[in-house]
């Protein structure tokens, strides 16, 4: 397994640059916790945002990260739980061509992808990992 760290896919040429649009449904944490996405471990704190995605697919959000990228739809006040959808950014994604892994974050929860899988790249440091049929669903190239 290919053990990536900290890759900066800004000067990587198999990088795309791709913009996420999805509606999920979100409930915030009472406690802290962990969170066994189909990825890896996901640890939250308190308040922290719970996504489900619509196929079923389950990650988290930091409360801080959330509060920045989502926005609440369908009536309900921000930080109630409900549907949210989020906040077109571009961000970053290179298909893995062997099975890999990588921290979320400095000291992060290590998450594994297989081949055809996707490392993103959401900020300097900040890194996720998306199935390849959930990001063919979701992702578009920006």
């Amino acid at each position: 397994m290919l053990n990536l760290s900290k890759p900066d896919l800004s000067t990587d040429p198999a990088a795309r640059r791709v913009v996420k649009n999805e509606a999920v449904a979100v409930e915030f944490a009472a406690a802290a916790g962990e969170l066994m996405s189909l990825e890896g471990p996901n640890r939250y704190t308190t308040g922290d945002a719970i996504v489900t995605g619509a196929s079923g697919e389950r990650w988290v959000v930091s409360r801080e990260r959330f509060d920045a990228k989502y926005v609440a739809e369908g009536g309900i006040a921000h930080g109630e739980p409900g549907t949210y959808r989020n906040l077109p950014s571009v961000v970053l994604a290179k298909q893995m061509q062997e099975a890999f892994s990588i921290a979320r974050s400095a000291a992060g929860d290590v998450l594994r992808g297989d081949p055809g899988d996707w490392v993103m790249q959401y900020a300097p440091g900040d890194y996720g990992v998306v199935k390849a049929a959930r990001f063919a669903k979701v992702y578009r190239d920006a």
